[in-house]
């Protein structure tokens, strides 16, 4: 009578060993003419070593190969391939592929298992309260990537489930904040959402990328700018006697002030750092003060996309502002927020 496994239900002649950190999988071949067992590696890459094993197996026994799980490879994903993504994206990754998880492993399931059809089952159920279009088609994305992935370390040879299913339609949001609506909310804003706008206008970077810059980035003459989103690195310079340089100004002016503080430029009363949470609530309490609405924080990079557009009538200008990769990409940020300008026929 052969040996109980210690393990019920463990894959039968599979073994695995930890070494330091990792883990080694084995084909346990048994013992053949008394010269004792004979063990063949199949390394340490679990879905490469299950496969190895389903063929070994077939060949011995035909026995039904385990099946690679979905939420195993979503793990291998955020671990190689994820976890090299920028800050911004890494964040939305995780959530991301939490939704997809929530969906794919209720019950757990195979990766092979899931269908183009599951997929279309995926957006219905995401978007079943008639919101969050945008994030199911974000989270379709991730799920392609990860197949995308599977396919490449070879988990599966199926083609992409997500081929031929088509998310929602987005229109974009088409904001722009007026100079009389910036001026309202500045008036009715505190100090510390007083240099956050003006930072965010002047500089046109995103909301987390302005809460970040720090003493340390204006140097040279310049605002040292890394992008959290693309990893894009920008100078904006600071022009003797420009409305940056009087910004900043204005800023250590303020900082003076505190006994200790925050190296970062945009500090709360207390001189600490601001969060994009905390930024928002002082913004939403502003813009109710102001009897201003339908404005987000975040449209103050459109803006000052939109103005440098019209200012230097190159939009090639906005572009590098922004740090956008392309100028389609700029044009339709832009011309989506106020429109073409045009001349008149006559």
């Amino acid at each position: 009578m052969g040996r109980r496994p210690i393990n019920q239900g463990a894959i039968p002649n599979f073994r695995q060993r930890k070494r330091g950190e990792k883990t080694y999988y084995f084909y346990d071949h048994g013992t053949r003419g008394g010269t004792g067992r004979r063990e063949e590696s199949l390394g340490s890459d679990y879905g490469l070593a299950i496969q190895r094993w389903a063929e070994l197996q077939g060949q011995a026994h035909a026995a039904p190969a385990p099946r690679v799980m979905f939420g195993w490879v979503c793990d291998q994903y955020m671990a190689q391939v994820a976890s090299r993504k920028a800050t911004r994206t890494l964040a939305d990754n995780r959530k991301e592929v939490l939704k997809l998880r929530e969906f794919f492993e209720d019950p757990p399931a195979a990766i092979e298992a899931i269908k183009p059809m599951h997929v279309r089952q995926y957006l219905t159920w995401r978007t079943q309260g008639g919101t969050a279009h945008v994030r199911a088609n974000r989270e379709k994305a991730l799920l392609s990537h990860i197949w995308n992935f599977a396919r490449d370390r070879g988990y599966t040879a199926l083609p992409n489930p997500c081929a031929g299913i088509k998310g929602f339609r987005e229109t974009g949001r088409d904001v722009y904040i007026e100079d009389e609506q910036y001026q309202a909310v500045w008036e009715a804003a505190d100090p510390c959402l007083r240099d956050a706008m003006d930072l965010a206008y002047l500089t046109g970077q995103r909301p987390a990328d302005v809460l970040a810059m720090s003493e340390m980035d204006v140097r040279g003459g310049d605002v040292h700018v890394k992008q959290g989103k693309t990893g894009k690195r920008l100078r904006v310079e600071i022009a003797d006697e420009g409305q940056l340089a009087t910004l900043l100004e204005r800023i250590r002016e303020r900082k003076r002030a505190f006994a200790v503080h925050s190296t970062m430029l945009i500090v709360s009363e207390h001189g600490r750092s601001v969060s994009v949470a905390g930024m928002s609530r002082r913004w939403q309490k502003a813009c109710q003060a102001a009897k201003v609405t339908g404005i987000q924080f975040r449209d103050l990079r459109a803006k000052a996309g939109t103005d440098k557009t019209d200012s230097a009538g190159d939009i090639r200008k906005a572009q590098q502002q922004l740090g956008h990769s392309s100028v389609v990409m700029t044009e339709h940020y832009v011309r989506n927020r106020r429109g073409t300008k045009v001349t008149p026929t006559r």
